[in-house]
């Protein structure tokens, strides 16, 4: 079961903007970072985004177009599963119907006092896998 797709406006900046004039690929890792820990920051409950942090684990990234300063752009992040202390995410960077670029990244979750891993429980993860009526039956 996957999560709900979660929407993640992007800003291109000039800093953005590499010699070539397009966005640096480095960037959209920035991007994927940004939209990952708004996706936990928004549906998280507070108790939880209080006591646990998200670190990256793996990123996977495949280029498919160039992304330039006037563009805008989206991030469709979906949660495909949770393990124990680990996430894992696919993030698509889209101008309109243009895919730009595709990752596949892991994600551990920590705990902020102690900095060790800490496991995602149930109650937590109901809020990013809602159950419904027709997945109930």
């Amino acid at each position: 079961m996957t999560a709900p797709t979660y929407y993640f406006p992007i800003k291109i900046l000039p800093g953005d903007i590499d010699f070539m004039g397009h966005v640096n690929n480095a960037r959209y890792l920035g991007w994927v970072q940004d939209a990952v820990l708004s996706h936990w920051h928004k549906l998280a409950p507070a108790d939880a985004v209080a006591e646990r942090a998200w670190v990256a684990l793996k990123h996977e990234i495949t280029y498919r177009k160039p992304a330039f300063i006037e563009d805008e752009v989206i991030a469709q992040v979906v949660l495909e599963s949770i393990h124990g202390a680990r996430a894992f995410y696919q993030t698509i960077v889209k101008r309109g119907e243009e895919v730009l670029a595709e990752v596949k990244s892991s994600w551990c979750c920590i705990d902020t006092a102690t900095l060790r891993p800490a496991r995602i429980g149930a109650d937590v993860a109901a809020f990013f896998f809602p159950r419904t009526p027709a997945a109930e039956g």
